[in-house]
């Protein structure tokens, strides 16, 4: 897409270390980088090359391309500034593998990427493999903070690009009329549902955005107030099942539910449920769902996924309307949506879990807990993705990595069956056009009382 896959940027520098803590600190972030680099060769292990190089649309890229624009990032922001007597392994891919950054040069053209034959898979595999070379080279030897943080940020950027990776493969897959299987094992196993129950919060003044140690994205600074009124969360996200109930009830038919931008996006598109569900000619049997494992039944007790903001809204004003223990339901916002997950463990469904899938909830216990707030499914809040009070971007081009992407987006929180576990955090802020669904989206239902 034209944006970042998930809210990005440059990080905070730190101040001078000791020497043994520095030796410290680049050993660990030399782990880190070849265990990432290792992941993102693991996920395309599966493809072939054919694979690798095609494009399903102008907002996803070929699995080729991702392997090679996160090479391009640790080449262009991090051996091209740091590395004595820096010499490029091919003049060209500086352009050819730019996304958008516009203070390194001219970008090649967003949905022409799958017409990138050359260089072949084989040439970016060494490409990533001469780079990783280098990469060690300077961590071993380096002593600048800026080095060492550009690198972190280099990281996590791959991490993106791994979510990205996998919803752009599926998305590929899934218009094939083979439906080719990515990964054979099915994870699912049959569970109890966990009913749906409202967990009430007090409101009050709050924090959100970024504390303490530990990597962030700059838009995810500064740490600032906000006023909340008292409200409620759903203890879990909306279901596949919760979501057949309003397409049997003429949910994507009737325009009362929806915006009128989103009901203008429905006609247009000819939408008439989730991506990659397939309806019943008959209406009498469930609809089948594409998932990285090839076409599924649909399991009801399963986050709903791979939906719009739109459709989350829509969705959210025919429960209010049509369910009387949902009575006032709407989407929660970025803050009420962080207020409730600053205290709980980072942990849940996401890549490491092998899955690739969203999967049921599982019963707490102890009553009036949240579950599910990361892994499973990005959850659609009603925030426009903005400035928080006082931030400022980074100097020179990855300062481009967040801030002119502050418009026309709205921001999802708590990472998906697709996101590294490592990736997350309480803070972290996911952007995307109210019209996008390709990526692990779904949502979780908030009122106010």
């Amino acid at each position: 897409m034209s944006t970042p896959p998930t809210a990005a940027n440059a990080p905070t520098p730190r101040a001078a270390r000791t020497a043994p803590g520095l030796d410290l600190e680049r050993a660990a972030l030399a782990r880190r980088y070849h265990a990432v680099r290792a992941r993102s060769l693991a996920l395309v292990a599966p493809l072939s090359p054919e694979d690798c190089q095609a494009q399903s649309m102008p907002d996803a890229s070929p699995a080729k391309w991702h392997l090679a624009h996160v090479t391009w990032f640790f080449e262009t922001f991090v051996l091209e500034r740091f590395e004595p007597g820096f010499q490029p392994f091919h003049p060209a891919f500086r352009a050819l593998f730019n996304s958008y950054y516009n203070g390194v040069g001219e970008p090649f053209s967003r949905p022409q990427r799958g017409l990138l034959t050359r260089p072949d898979l084989a040439e970016v595999l060494r490409w990533r493999a001469e780079v990783d070379q280098r990469v060690a080279r300077l961590l071993r030897h380096t002593t600048r903070p800026e080095a060492l943080a550009l690198i972190e940020l280099g990281v996590q950027h791959e991490q993106q690009h791994q979510e990205l990776l996998l919803t752009d493969i599926k998305h590929l897959l899934s218009i094939n009329p083979l439906h080719p299987v990515y990964q054979s094992a099915w994870p699912l196993t049959s569970v109890a549902n966990v009913p749906a129950q409202w967990v009430e919060r007090p409101g009050g003044l709050v924090e959100i955005g970024h504390a303490g140690a530990g990597f962030a994205f700059d838009n995810e600074s500064p740490r600032h107030p906000q006023w909340l009124q008292p409200h409620a969360l759903m203890n879990r996200p909306v279901t596949h099942g919760e979501w057949l109930a309003f397409v049997q009830d003429g949910g994507y038919t009737d325009p009362q539910w929806w915006l009128a931008a989103g009901w203008d996006w429905l006609r247009a598109e000819g939408l008439g449920a989730p991506l990659y569900w397939t309806l019943p000619a008959d209406g009498a049997a469930l609809p089948t769902v594409f998932t990285l494992h090839g076409d599924m039944p649909l399991d009801p007790h399963t986050p709903v996924t791979h939906i719009s903001y739109y459709e989350a809204d829509a969705f959210a004003r025919w429960a209010s309307a049509s369910r009387a223990e949902w009575a006032g339901a709407r989407l929660p916002s970025e803050a009420e949506w962080e207020a409730s997950a600053a205290a709980l463990p980072v942990q849940g469904n996401c890549q490491d879990s092998g899955a690739l899938h969203p999967m049921p909830a599982r019963a707490p216990a102890a009553p009036g807990a949240l579950l599910q707030m990361f892994g499973d499914v990005w959850e659609w809040t009603t925030s426009s993705y903005s400035a928080y009070p006082g931030y400022q971007p980074a100097e020179g081009a990855v300062g481009e990595y967040n801030g002119k992407f502050m418009v026309n987006q709205l921001v999802l929180r708590g990472g998906s069956c697709a996101t590294p576990a490592s990736h997350l955090r309480a803070s972290y802020r996911n952007f995307f056009p109210a019209s996008a669904r390709w990526q692990f989206s779904g949502l979780r239902l908030a009122r106010s009382l």
